[in-house]
C-alpha cells in the first residue's frame, strides 16, 4: 500500500470528547478516508487482527493509518504499539500517537515502539495537514467515506 492509498483510519481514543476533535481536524484538513473507533487497547488489537466482530475484513478492512492514544482502558498505546510491532502483517500501517503527554520518555518509547509521528492533543486541522507535508502524503488520496462512517459511530459528529 503507497503512502497515498491509506484507505480506512483507525481512531484508538478513549474520550468521547477527544474523538470528537479529532474528527473535526480530520474534516478540516480535507480528510475524506472511512473511520473506525477503536474506544480502547484490547478493541484496537481485535480490530488489527480481525477478531470477534471485526473478522469480517470486507466491512473492517485493515487501516493505513492509525492514531493511537496512549492512555487507554485494557491495554495502554504502548501496549498496543509493541503488540503491533510483533505483527508483520501490520508493519505497513502508519501509526502517529495523538496524545495529552508531551513526556521526553513518552515520545522516545513511542518511536523506539514504531510509531511515525507524535502528535500533541488537541489535533487540529493544520496539525493534520503537516503531517500529510511531512510524509508526502495526499490527504486528498485517503479514500473517501469518513461522514458514512461516522453516522454508524455514536462517538464521532459529523462535521
Amino acid at each position: 500500500m503507497s503512502p497515498n492509498e491509506f484507505g480506512l483510519i483507525l481512531l484508538v481514543e478513549d474520550s468521547e470528547d477527544d474523538a470528537f476533535l479529532m474528527n473535526r481536524a480530520l474534516g478540516a484538513a480535507g480528510v475524506k478516508s472511512r473511520l473506525h473507533l477503536a474506544r480502547d487497547g484490547q478493541e484496537a488489537k481485535d480490530y488489527l487482527s480481525g477478531a470477534g466482530p471485526f473478522s469480517d475484513r470486507q466491512e473492517f478492512p485493515l487501516p493505513g493509518f492509525v492514531f493511537l492514544d496512549l492512555k487507554l482502558p485494557y491495554f495502554s498505546g504502548f501496549d498496543v504499539l509493541e503488540w503491533m510491532a510483533k505483527k508483520t502483517e501490520l508493519s505497513s500501517i502508519f501509526v502517529a500517537v495523538l496524545t495529552s503527554s508531551e513526556e521526553p520518555q513518552d515520545i522516545k518509547t513511542s518511536y523506539r515502539l514504531g510509531a511515525r509521528t507524535f502528535l500533541v492533543k488537541p489535533p487540529s486541522g493544520s496539525m493534520i495537514q503537516d503531517v500529510a507535508r511531512a510524509f508526502d502524503i495526499d490527504v486528498k488520496a485517503l479514500g473517501a467515506g469518513i461522514r458514512s462512517a461516522a453516522r454508524s459511530c455514536p462517538t464521532i459528529a459529523i462535521a
